[in-house]
């Protein structure tokens, strides 16, 4: 959703020419890679925890 809403931010600045909208654009996108980055870190982790579960 941040990926979207930056994008559409910085399309919006760049046809303004408004600079300050442009960068918060590109700081949503930013914020939208990191929450998925962490999202695919923890699915990760999740995973590796339930492929070592006790085998008893």
């Amino acid at each position: 959703m941040d990926k979207a809403k930056g994008r559409a931010k910085e399309a919006a600045g760049k046809v303004t020419g408004d600079r300050r909208k442009e960068a918060e654009g590109k700081t949503d996108q930013a914020k939208g890679k990191a929450k998925g980055a962490m999202e695919d870190a923890r699915d990760r982790a999740k995973g590796m925890k339930d492929s070592m579960g006790d085998d008893s």
